[in-house]
């Protein structure tokens, strides 16, 4: 056969009859080979969907290449060659084309389609063949199946398999649930229903009940609103005549008011008050003339401080050694310097001086030449005027000196007598001083004077503003001749203006509240009328209390007429219920019925179970004890295909699920064997497929397994997929068996 399917692209694999070894690493395709042949057999269901925790065969098998999934396998079967491929068309559908011909022509088999073709084939459907003799290591467990249950019926009753227990009491169970399961159900949805329409059944009777209660409130409440509406209506008739006295009393009260309105009007005209624009202005003029009043004093205030500070100024100019200079004058008398002239008395000191010098000069020199010092002829006649020279010098030199320091005495004594001083950077200051004190002279001058002008003008205006102010006062007060008496006068005129127009005001209040109380006021019924014995609050309170009950009670009768009308009629509810009822019983009936019909099913499971496990139980013991070498003798499987061991010699057996993993897998083993000899069609020598299925068993024990299967494989085709090389050095030399290697990545 050869596949291009999952990992495997245009691989082929040659097999042979009896037992065939086929080695391979991991990873190189073993799972898939037994996949694609379990496809090839019986197709791929391409209906299936990726769900949480598994990947259905059309995905998980799909080409890595990203070719199309297609297939050939090439078999002998009745000593018939035939030769099936299935290929890919659409990518939705892999496998879907199928073809079945005989070998070496084009002549189709007929009997062969795509859907049933490992069935016609193997003689079994692909639940039973994947739970007998397709066997991989992770599916050694046998689980229960409709196919398989179905097989093993055939087996031990009349050969159909047409029926499966687990079918049938799942179709049982199903209608059972449809009838009633736990709170759900057909009964348990009538009953509610039933419970539910007697329910409103009485509550429609009680709502009838409270219904009439409802209209009787309402009626009794109706007949209290009337009386107490009635009671108001005296409260009304009573006060419409009080308010027709009321009226009367206001036509009375507006009367006056107007008279007297009049009356003060009459009275202003006479005395010929002005307006009240006119006395607002008037008055306010008075406030201005006050303010003004106070600026003139400010102003005077000002310049008297400023003339204070103009005599402080002069005081610090006249008070100054450089009094009566200008300011150049003040600084350059600030510059000491020599006299210009100097004093006799000194001027003959130095000449005296100058002379005695001369008069030393003189006489050494003549001395000089007198005595006639012994020395060469030139230096004789030069030495006498040398000296003579040096001498005359020294005393102009001392001469000079002396006028310089007679005349610093001179000046310095002049200086201390005009400034006290004789430093030049004290006299210096008092220079600066005396000019900073004319500036300030200068600007105290300056702010007397702006102040002096500015008070005079505020004077004058306060003067002329106010003899304006009293010639217009005058004109309607002539005995206001002063300011005091003219705001006096202002404020009585302002008085009898405010009383005016309170007058008035009042007047138009009382014009409209008669125009109000006009309008308001009904007209007097006719009658004798009587105040009522309660008071209108009273009366109004209870009338409230009482319409909101009547309200409350029109609602309550209103909701449950709708709650009758959307309720239904009794009758009707009551025909409802008694239809529900006979349902329930009938219902009830099926139900009976139905779980009879389950607990006679479980019976004759159970009387079918008890004519097949022994059989299943004793073949699968056999071959349980040959692969185990004897150390387990027996082999029991309940109802659900749950498994235990018996060890030998001890009659309490094992739970499979109580075994070492290679116990248990070989016990798997020796069930699925049994049920390949009890199950499987004989007439057709199915073959057996083992994917790893000896990866758990000891040397000893695979040694056992190794030889069963050399024995069954003299009457069927054994194909053993494994990832050790024991099993083919188990069989070296042995020429009935088929041993391949698969390396490489396939």
């Amino acid at each position: 056969m050869s596949a291009v399917f999952g990992r495997l692209q245009d691989e082929t694999l040659d097999l042979g009859n009896g037992l065939n070894i086929l080695q391979a690493p991991n990873e190189t395709g073993k799972s898939t080979w037994c996949a694609f042949l379990l496809s090839m057999l019986y197709g791929i269901n391409s209906r299936e969907r990726e769900r949480a925790g598994y990947i259905p065969d059309k995905i998980r098998y799909a080409p890595w290449s990203g070719a199309a999934m297609s297939g050939r396998l090439e078999c002998r079967v009745e000593g018939r060659e035939l030769t099936i491929t299935r290929s890919t068309r659409r990518q939705a559908a892999p496998f879907g084309e199928f073809q079945a011909v005989y070998t070496g022509t084009g002549d189709a088999v007929s009997e062969l389609t795509a859907q049933f073709c490992g069935e016609a084939l193997l003689g079994v459907s692909r639940e039973v063949f994947e739970r007998s003799a397709f066997i991989r290591q992770a599916g050694l467990p046998i689980s229960q199946d409709a196919g398989l249950e179905r097989r093993i019926a055939s087996l031990i009753t009349s050969g159909e398999e047409e029926t499966s227990y687990s079918e049938a009491a799942e179709l049982l169970k199903k209608q059972l649930n449809r009838r009633r399961h736990n709170k759900t159900g057909q009964l348990p949805a009538l009953e509610a229903k039933l419970q539910e329409t007697e329910r409103q059944t009485a509550e429609v009777l009680q709502m009838a009940e409270e219904f009439t209660r409802a209209q009787a409130q309402t009626e009794a409440l109706s007949a209290q609103v009337s009386a107490l509406e009635s009671e108001l209506g005296e409260h009304d008739r009573w006060e419409a005549a009080r308010q027709q006295q009321a009226l009367h009393e206001a036509a009375s009260e507006a009367l006056a008011a107007q008279q007297r309105a009049e009356a003060l009007r009459q009275g202003i005209a006479q005395a010929h008050i002005p307006e009240n624009d006119t006395i607002g202005r008037l008055r306010g003029a008075i406030v201005n003339l006050d303010t003004t009043r106070k600026a003139v004093e400010k102003a005077r205030a000002e310049r008297d401080e400023a003339l204070k500070a103009l005599l402080r100024a002069e005081a610090a100019v006249n008070e100054s050694p450089f009094a009566g200079e200008s300011a150049e004058s003040a600084r350059r008398s600030g510059q000491p310097a020599s006299p210009s002239r100097i004093p006799g008395a000194i001027a003959l000191r130095e000449l005296a001086i100058f002379c005695l010098f001369t008069a030393i000069a003189a006489g050494a020199a003549y001395l000089l030449f007198s005595q006639g010092f012994s020395l060469s002829a030139p230096l004789s006649q030069i030495l006498p005027w040398l000296v003579f020279a040096g001498v005359t010098a020294v005393g102009g030199v001392l001469s000079r000196l002396y006028r310089s320091r007679a005349l610093s005495s001179l000046r310095d004594t002049a200086l201390h007598k005009r400034f006290g001083t004789t430093n030049p950077n004290e006299i210096s200051a008092l220079a600066d001083a005396y000019i900073q004190a004319l500036n300030t002279r200068d600007t105290a001058q300056g702010e007397a004077d702006r102040r002096s002008a500015a008070a005079d003008t505020l004077y004058n205006s306060l003067t002329a503003n106010e003899q304006a102010l009293l010639l217009e006062v005058r004109r309607f007060a002539p005995s206001a001749f002063d300011l005091s008496a003219a705001d006096q006068l202002l404020r009585t005129c302002a008085v009898r203006r405010r009383e005016l127009q309170e007058a008035e005001s009042e007047a138009a209040s009382a014009k409209l509240r008669y125009d109000l109380l006009s309008q308001q006021t009904p007209e007097l019924p006719d009658g004798e009328l009587s105040q009522p014995a309660r008071s209108r609050r009273a009366a109004e309170d209870e009338l409230t209390q009482v319409r909101a009950l009547l309200a409350s009670a029109r609602s309550a009768a209103d909701q449950l007429s709708g709650r009758l009308g959307a309720a239904g009629d009794p009758v009707v509810l009551e025909s409802s219920a008694a239809l529900l009822r006979r349902e329930i019983q009938e219902l009830e009936s099926e139900y009976g019925a139905l779980k009879l019909a389950q607990e006679t099913l479980e019976r004759a499971n159970t009387a079918l179970q008890g004519r097949f496990s022994p059989a299943l139980g004793k073949r699968a013991s056999e071959i349980f004890s040959k692969l185990t070498g004897g150390r387990y003798s027996g082999v029991v499987l309940d109802r659900l295909f749950r498994l235990s061991a018996e060890p030998a010699g001890d009659p309490l057996y094992r739970d499979a699920a109580l075994l070492s993993a290679g116990t248990a897998d070989q016990l798997y083993l020796a069930t699925r064997l049994a049920i390949c000899d009890l199950v499987l069609p004989a007439d057709r020598a199915v073959p057996i497929v083992l994917d790893d299925a000896l990866a758990n068993f000891d040397d000893e024990r695979c040694a056992a397994a190794l030889r069963w299967l050399r024995q069954e494989a003299e009457r069927r085709q054994i194909l053993l997929f494994t990832c050790h090389s024991r099993e083919a050095e188990f069989f070296a030399g042995d020429a009935g068996v088929r041993i391949q290697r698969l390396t490489g990545p396939v």
